[in-house]
């Protein structure tokens, strides 16, 4: 279970407990109990989630299961104390909001990480081609250079300097990066004969597909001639772009990657 499930599988529980004990030990009314956890709750996520930011799909899907458990819980506790069942009307809408909250959580797990390799393996064939294929959807791009003509035009000039310079750039971690633990990062620049580039800047971002409050910027340091280097900690696991950077003078060349980080 992904980590976002689970945060909602437990404030929904912790919202069912807290309506509960108000009901019944408490002896307040069923109204009145998902009330006073709706209010709580979103005093209390509402500030949290401001603060540690998830992103808007995450905090709307967060704040709209849990709203929709107390409402559910006032329904139902309230139909059991009047002795009554749940008319079929306000449990479908509940339920329908309920299904739609939890696919769109399921998609955001699936667009930040992937398939889990089983469940693709059973779903999708094999590639005819020795390509890399993934299922994850982040809706993002580290640069987007179509904004503007202008932008998109230097861009493609920039490419073009680069593929005549003919650099040669081999990037990656020298041992298994663990999510919140440092790892270290080595980037090998060489011209087109192969001769060392000395005396350059490597600074580069790691970019988080679903959300910008996680990008982890670093700058590399040259340890022998042409060889850049750093540890390099990234917060959580999942899928994450990079972007690389060397600047040599006027010279600058830029690469784009991906890389997956497991969990601890």
């Amino acid at each position: 279970m992904t980590d976002l499930l689970f945060s909602l599988a437990a404030g929904a529980l912790l919202i069912v407990l807290a309506n509960l004990g108000l009901v019944r030990f408490a002896r307040w009314s069923a109204r009145q109990a998902a009330a006073a956890v709706a209010l709580a709750t979103v005093g209390l996520y509402v500030p949290y989630g401001i603060i540690r930011w998830p992103g808007g799909d995450v905090f709307a899907i967060h704040l709209g299961i849990y709203l929709l458990g107390s409402l559910a819980c006032g329904m139902l506790f309230g139909a059991r104390a009047g002795g009554r069942s749940l008319h079929w009307g306000p449990a479908a809408i509940s339920g329908f909001f309920v299904f739609v909250a939890v696919l769109g959580a399921v998609f955001v797990s699936v667009a930040e990480r992937g398939l889990n390799p089983t469940l693709w393996g059973w779903l999708f064939p094999e590639p005819s081609d020795r390509r890399e294929v993934t299922s994850m959807f982040p809706g993002v791009i580290a640069r987007d250079f179509h904004k503007k003509e202008a932008l998109y035009n230097q861009y493609l000039q920039q490419v073009e300097r680069q593929r005549q310079r003919g650099w040669q750039i081999r990037k990656g971690w020298l041992n298994e990066p663990v999510a919140g633990q440092p790892a270290r990062f080595r980037a090998t620049v060489q011209t087109r004969e192969g001769e060392p580039v000395t005396g350059a800047a490597v600074a580069g971002q790691f970019l988080r597909p679903s959300t910008s409050t996680l990008d982890v910027d670093f700058n590399l340091t040259e340890t022998a001639p042409g060889v850049y280097e750093s540890p390099v900690s990234l917060p959580v696991a999942g899928h994450w772009n990079l972007v690389l950077q060397i600047r040599k003078g006027e010279e600058l060349h830029e690469i784009q990657a991906s890389t997956q980080v497991p969990d601890r």
